[in-house]
């Protein structure tokens, strides 16, 4: 949970300051800096602490059971603030709000305020009326419609790396996932609306600019003209200057090969791909309703890409305990995950979700059986990632440097283009000089020491 707050200075005599509890992944950090940014137009200001704000936001995850269970506590967390602290209103937001909002309407009233996913732009009014004492349900049944694109967001990152939401909702019929249902249909953000965007961003010190969506591969499809994400990367391209351009989020399905070119002849975009393919066994992919990949099928996938990018980093992400899984589709899964030498892999046990197709399926599997068969996925990726590290070890590499250490003087953090923020592995950097403020630089490095997915290195001094 990531948190920030706002401050809101319209007049001296109704100045109130506004904290934000952020949950999920970056796609709703992005909304969260789209109400901040909304607030700031408004008259808001940044402030330090949640604990020290007037009016708490709590910008809620609904993707599975644990992130339910989080963003309740969060919840809980913020009115608690309101009956003992300085707080006096709490404003819930995001997937929860408008997954259950009429429903946590009725049965939590100690929380003020609901805005739904299309109704972030009313966020200040939906304050304003919580701090005077009013309760506001501002959810519409569906989220159909926003692209939010405020003229200049705040940035929660904290660092020079910045999200940028290029599509919202999603069309994919996954049985496991309640999202098409909360966010809507795909619907691609305009091109220059992103491209206005990347340049105010980078003209900022933003080196770093990670495209986030449900679906990033499915990028402009509904958009006049089709030029997809193989245009979109190529004019962000053009955008001039030392960048990395990362993409989030993608689906094996819709990588194609102008994708792969474009990632190929743009210099700024990282040789990174996440595509989830959540399981191998067909069986089990098509119990999921999981579209195979056009180009070329899941399975060959690891192989193919890397044939056509070489050094490419490849994330994927698996589902173990989904109704119907035997032993037997285990064993192709773990199988799959070894011959693959994925360089990064997520793990989740299936969680039930009220309204998908999943929760209607037989043969369910124990829990225990299904935390089980992901320990050992994780047991077996930690051997590849511990003999990926080590072939590393004396490679010089150039690395994007994001903030000191803490409690270090000389000793600085930062990130290789294999490693995605926040989900992948840090550098720690020894050797750059003091006297120099190193964030948001590029520097070169020799990888000295490797701990699991982290690295530690020195830099290179070039003459």
């Amino acid at each position: 949970m990531k948190r920030a707050s706002v401050s809101l200075g319209t007049s001296s005599e109704k100045k109130a300051s506004i904290g934000f509890f952020n949950l999920g992944c970056p796609k709703n950090q992005v909304d969260s800096e789209h109400m901040a940014s909304v607030l700031l137009s408004a008259g808001f200001t940044l402030a330090p602490r949640p604990e020290e704000a007037d009016a708490i936001i709590v910008n809620t995850c609904a993707f599975i059971g644990d992130a339910v269970e989080e963003s309740v506590e969060a919840v809980f967390q913020a009115c608690a603030l309101k009956r003992h602290g300085r707080c006096r209103a709490v404003v819930m937001a995001g997937c929860l709000a408008q997954r259950y909002g009429r429903k946590l309407w009725e049965t939590m009233p100690e929380v003020d305020a609901f805005v739904g996913l299309d109704r972030l732009d009313s966020v200040g009014t939906v304050l304003l009326r919580a701090l005077r004492g009013s309760r506001k349900f501002d959810v519409p049944r569906n989220a159909k419609k926003t692209l939010n694109t405020p003229e200049r967001k705040v940035l929660f990152t904290g660092s020079p790396i910045a999200y940028v939401k290029i599509a919202e909702g999603c069309d994919h019929k996954c049985g496991f996932c309640i999202i098409p249902a909360i966010r809507g249909r795909y619907r691609s953000r305009p091109m220059r609306d992103i491209l206005a965007e990347a340049g105010d961003l980078l003209s900022r010190g933003i080196r770093e600019l990670v495209l986030v969506s449900q679906d990033t591969t499915l990028y402009g499809r509904d958009l006049p003209g089709n030029r997809g994400l193989p245009g979109l990367l190529k004019e962000l391209g053009r955008q001039g200057g030392k960048f990395w351009i990362r993409l989030l989020y993608g689906h094996p399905a819709h990588i194609t090969r102008p994708i792969l070119e474009a990632m190929s002849e743009t210099p700024q975009v990282c040789k990174y791909l996440d595509l989830p393919v959540q399981h191998s066994h067909p069986a089990m992919l098509k119990a999921m309703r999981r579209e195979d990949g056009k180009l070329c099928p899941v399975a060959d996938m690891p192989r193919f890409l890397r044939a056509e990018i070489p050094d490419v980093t490849l994330r994927t992400t698996v589902l173990t305990g989904y109704p119907g899984e035997k032993e037997e589709h285990f064993q192709h899964l773990l199988e799959y995950v070894k011959t693959s030498r994925f360089n990064h892999l997520g793990v989740f046990t299936y969680s039930p979700q009220e309204g998908t197709r999943a929760i209607e399926l037989p043969q369910t599997v124990p829990e225990a059986i299904a935390e089980e068969r992901r320990r050992r996925l994780m047991l077996a990726q930690k051997t590849i990632v511990r003999d990926m590290g080590r072939k590393l070890l004396g490679r010089e590499e150039e690395i994007l440097i994001e903030r000191k250490t803490a409690g270090s003087k000389s000793r600085w953090i930062g990130r290789s283009a294999r490693h995605a923020p926040g989900v992948d592995g840090t550098v720690r950097v020894s050797g750059l000089p003091d006297s120099v403020n190193w964030a948001g630089a590029f520097v070169r490095v020799r990888y000295a020491a490797v701990n699991g997915y982290d690295m530690d290195a020195v830099s290179v001094r070039e003459d």
